[in-house]
C-alpha cells in the first residue's frame, strides 16, 4: 500500500490527480501541467516534496563518511553551505544523486530521491562500519515544502525576519521560521528558478502550507504537482535518477565530472571511475531538440544513418519554447553539438539535433 505524506489530505481537497510514485500517493497535478510550470517561470508555485529522503550525519566522523559515499569535496562546506553530489558505487555506477547541507560543524544533512531511501541508507551504513559516525533517519518525521519562482523570495519574506536576500544558492539556515523551531531553509531546488525549500517536522506541515499559500497569495502562487516539476527540470538539462542517471552509469558518462573530486583522496568507486575514464568514454548523456514536430517520450530509439544508436532517457514539450526537448546517451563520436540525429515516433524517422542544456535562457 502506497504511503501518503501529511499533507495529502491537502492535495484531494484541491482535487489534485494523485499518482503513485516512488512508494507513495503524490500530486502529479492541480490546475494543469503547463499552467503550473509557467507560473513557477513568472510567479511562484509550491510543491509538496515530502517524499524525499533525509539522513542525518554527525559527529567527529561525519565528515569522513560523507567523504568516503560522495564524489564532491565536502571539506569546502562550512556551517550555512551545501553541494550537489552523487554516491558511486564499487562499480563505478550511480548509487544515488543528492544534496549535501552542513548544518554546523560535525553535523551535515543529506536529502536522497524517495525512491532510494532504503537503498542509500544501506549503503552509507556499510560504508560506515569502520568509521563510526553517527547516522540518524529522519524521513518520516520530516516534510519538505519546496517555494518557487522569481517570486518565491517576496512570499517567504512575509513569514520571517531573516534577510533572505542573504541567501546565495546552494545556502542553507536552521532555525525558527514562522514558529516553527528547528526548520532549515535552503537555497537548493529543481527548477531552474530562485526556490526555497522548506524541512520541518512533520507537526508544522499542514499549518505551514496554509501560510504560504495566504503569504503568496498577492503574486499568484498556486499549488504545483510532479507534472510540472519534472517539465521544469527538463527544460535546465537536470538529471532524474533512475531516468538518466542510475547503477550503471558513470559520473563522467553523465556530465557530473564537475562534482567528481578525484584529488580530493579514496572515495567508493574512485579507481573504477579513473579505469573508466583513462579508457576513454564510450557514450555520453547530451541533450536534444527536435528540428520538426514530434513529441520525444523516455525509452523512444534514436538513430543515425539509419542504424539505432541511443535511447532517450527524458523527453518532452518544452512548454516554455513549445518544442520538443529531451536527453539520451549517444556514442561519444556523436555527441557534438549540432550533430543531426533521428528520434523514431511510432517507426517514424523526426529529426532533431543535438544542444547543451538548459533548453531555455536563464
Amino acid at each position: 500500500m502506497a504511503k501518503k505524506t501529511v499533507l495529502y489530505p491537502i492535495h484531494e481537497a484541491l482535487g489534485a490527480k494523485l499518482i503513485p510514485f516512488a512508494g507513495y500517493d503524490m500530486p502529479v497535478r492541480y490546475s494543469g501541467d503547463k499552467q503550473e510550470h509557467l507560473t513557477v517561470r513568472k510567479g511562484v508555485g509550491m510543491f509538496d516534496v515530502s517524499h524525499m529522503g533525509e539522513f542525518i550525519i554527525r559527529g567527529p566522523k561525519a565528515l569522513a563518511l560523507i567523504q568516503r559515499v560522495t564524489s564532491n569535496n565536502a571539506s569546502r562546506l562550512h556551517p550555512g553551505k551545501a553541494q550537489y553530489s552523487c554516491m558511486p558505487n564499487h562499480e563505478g555506477g550511480i548509487v544515488d544523486d543528492l544534496i549535501v547541507y552542513c548544518i554546523q560543524d560535525d553535523q551535515y544533512m543529506l536529502c536522497v530521491n524517495a525512491s532510494n531511501i532504503e537503498k542509500d541508507w544501506n549503503w552509507i551504513k556499510a560504508s560506515n562500519e569502520d568509521i563510526g559516525a553517527e547516522m540518524i533517519d529522519i524521513s518520516e518525521q520530516t516534510s519538505l515544502l519546496a517555494v518557487s519562482g522569481p517570486k518565491a523570495e517576496a512570499t517567504l519574506q512575509k513569514l520571517t525576519d531573516y534577510d533572505l536576500s542573504t541567501l546565495d544558492t546552494y545556502e542553507c539556515f536552521k532555525g525558527t521560521f514562522n514558529g516553527a523551531e528547528k526548520t532549515l531553509i535552503a537555497t537548493t531546488g529543481y527548477t531552474g528558478e530562485r526556490t526555497f525549500e522548506v524541512f520541518i517536522y512533520n507537526e508544522h506541515a499542514e499549518r505551514m502550507w496554509h501560510d504560504i499559500m495566504e503569504a503568496g497569495q498577492e503574486f499568484g502562487i498556486i499549488p504545483t504537482g510532479l507534472g510540472a516539476r519534472d517539465t521544469l527540470r527538463l527544460e535546465m538539462g537536470y538529471m532524474l535518477y533512475g531516468n538518466d542517471i542510475n547503477d550503471t552509469t558513470s559520473p563522467h558518462e553523465a556530465g557530473l565530472g564537475w562534482i567528481t573530486r578525484m584529488k580530493k583522496g579514496p572515495f567508493n568507486g574512485r579507481d573504477a571511475i579513473a579505469a573508466i575514464r583513462s579508457a576513454g568514454l564510450k557514450r555520453k548523456l547530451v541533450g536534444f531538440e527536435m528540428m520538426e514536430r514530434g513529441i520525444p517520450r523516455a525509452g523512444y530509439e534514436i538513430a543515425h544513418e539509419g542504424e539505432v544508436v541511443g535511447t532517450i532517457t527524458s523527453g518532452g514539450i518544452s512548454p516554455l519554447r513549445n518544442v520538443g526537448i529531451g536527453l539520451a546517451y549517444l556514442p561519444i563520436e556523436l555527441t557534438e553539438v549540432g550533430q543531426e540525429i533521428d528520434v523514431l515516433i511510432r517507426n517514424k524517422s523526426v529529426k532533431a539535433k543535438v544542444v547543451r542544456p538548459p533548453f531555455i535562457q536563464k
